[in-house]
């Protein structure tokens, strides 16, 4: 990693999949945990021209290291091929935060095998793939995992079935490879953040359901990112196997 011009203390390193823009969940997750001094790898794909460096620099002011990487999730050895640059650059890290997916509009009558594959091999096999060699490689005493999810199970997403399917996977994936990493120093939870203001809302999205939040508002991407730092931190070291809805009320009625 950069140095970042602070002292010798060994710090956390966690590396953060899915972030591409400035105003999406991924930007925010690693500015929370850089607020808390933790090193970021951060990996991106498509993103404007710039954006990479301009984000690297926004972490290196905020006085932590930082690297990243334009890969393609959907790639069969994405995730060792992530791993061995995060290794190579940085060393072993702490922290691993599944926030890529992938999303398209489906719904029964245009739902094709093309679909359900691309939605497979980036929410499902890489994500899963990742927490699995992260945890086969893992040197330290605690580390964490933590993936984004999306509330399948609270209620139906019409014209989202392959996003909901393999979403839903990965909640079952959370609580059975919880158990396992658990004797490693390992936990593994999962965030559903809700509907997020993230840059992919419309005007008529956003009218339709603002009015369904208890709190008055949308999601906001640093909503999430906060439980993500937390799940990351010390004081979450006996949370495990869990999937937290963290929806500001949101009523799906």
């Amino acid at each position: 990693m950069e140095d970042s011009g602070g002292d010798s203390i060994e710090r956390k390193r966690a590396v953060i999949t899915g972030v591409s823009h400035n105003n999406g969940i991924g930007a925010a997750i690693c500015r929370e945990l850089a607020a808390k001094e933790i090193d970021i790898f951060f990996v991106y794909w498509q993103s404007e021209d710039g954006f990479a460096d301009g984000f690297e620099q926004e972490m290196l002011d905020a006085g932590v290291s930082c690297r990243s990487m334009e890969l393609d999730l959907a790639l069969p050895d994405a995730a060792e091929k992530l791993l061995d640059a995060v290794y190579t650059a940085c060393g072993p890290p702490d922290i691993l935060v599944n926030n890529a997916a992938y999303s398209t509009r489906d719904g029964y009558e245009n739902l094709t095998a093309e679909m359900i594959d691309r939605h497979y091999e980036v929410n499902m096999r890489t994500t899963m793939l990742l927490s699995t060699m992260f945890a086969r490689r893992f040197q330290g005493s605690e580390g964490r995992i933590i993936i984004m999810t999306s509330g399948q199970e609270q209620g139906p997403m019409p014209g989202e079935l392959a996003y909901i399917a393999t979403k839903g996977a990965l909640s079952a994936f959370t609580l059975s490879f919880s158990a396992e990493a658990a004797p490693l120093g390992i936990t593994v939870n999962a965030v559903d953040p809700g509907p997020t203001d993230s840059g992919w809302m419309d005007e008529q999205t956003k009218a339709l359901l603002e009015p369904k939040f208890g709190r008055g508002r949308l999601g906001r991407p640093r909503d999430a990112a906060r439980l993500v730092a937390f799940l990351a931190g010390e004081e979450a070291s006996w949370i495990t196997g869990q999937v937290i809805h963290s929806e500001g009320g949101f009523l799906r009625s």
